[in-house]
């Protein structure tokens, strides 16, 4: 199967009520990057800046927030949800609280802005 054309693309292919809590939490990542664009990366959805700062999916009975290797450093606020190295799943009906989304992104903004600035210092040499 193709990877989706966009965000839209992909949400049209998930179900309800993953569809809904999908376009939520859209909409709560988009609110904490400001200046950030859409993309489908590895066919899922992505919210990136420089780079990719965070993925979503959904699953088959479960929603997904991949933020790029961070969940050991918010584990203290993830109880209750179940989680990976690289993932927290989470049901449609008990959401990521919007605290929570908004300090994971700010802290994805931080690594990736300093990336960009190594990768620039790099290009100066």
């Amino acid at each position: 199967m193709p990877a989706p054309a966009d965000t839209d693309a992909y949400l049209a292919t998930v179900p309800e009520p993953q569809r809904e809590a999908l376009q939520v939490l859209r909409r709560q990542l988009l609110a904490a990057a400001p200046g950030a664009t859409e993309c489908v990366s590895y066919g899922m959805p992505a919210i990136r800046r420089t780079g990719v700062l965070v993925w979503f999916a959904a699953g088959k009975a479960h929603c997904a927030l991949y933020p790029s290797g961070l969940v050991a450093e918010f584990a203290d606020r993830l109880t209750g949800y179940q989680t990976s190295k690289g993932a927290i799943r989470f049901q449609p009906e008990k959401p990521l609280p919007p605290q929570l989304i908004a300090d994971i992104v700010a802290r994805r903004i931080e690594q990736d802005e300093a990336a960009a600035a190594a990768r620039a210092a790099k290009r100066k040499r």
